[in-house]
């Protein structure tokens, strides 16, 4: 275990200045995420910017904590590699299936503020040979 008080006074001055960075861009991306979600008068229009500012700015906050804690330690902290992917995957995933949730029921209840676009699949024609008959 560290003793993160006698730790962080041995941090060298490189390795605190790039950690502080990065914390402050993921901060600022998150932030701006935040402000994208009040700003924007659309469900449609406001599922993008949260999902840039969590992806993207908790990103930046797990890269700083693996420089601080592999510099600490004197080997690699690689475990918020796992959290990243994690997050990487379902983040988007996870609004992408909220807005087509919306979408459907939007379209269901003949909201005229949908987006355009046709959300079944495209059908093969027939004797097609993509379609899996011969």
């Amino acid at each position: 275990m560290i003793d993160i008080d006698l730790a962080f006074r041995d941090l060298p001055a490189w390795a605190a200045l790039l950690t502080a960075f990065c914390v402050v861009m993921g901060a600022l991306l998150a932030l701006v995420g935040s402000v994208g979600l009040l700003r924007l008068k659309t469900f449609y229009e406001r599922v993008h910017p949260p999902t840039l500012g969590s992806t993207l700015g908790t990103g930046f906050i797990l890269v700083a904590s693996m420089i601080c804690f592999s510099v600490l330690r004197g080997e690699a902290s690689v475990h918020e590699i796992l959290i990243a992917v994690f997050l990487t995957i379902t983040t988007p995933v996870g609004f992408m299936l909220l807005v087509r949730a919306a979408l459907y029921r939007d379209r269901i209840e003949g909201d005229k503020n949908v987006p355009e676009g046709n959300p079944a699949p495209a059908k093969w024609p027939a004797g097609d040979a993509s379609s899996g008959h011969d």
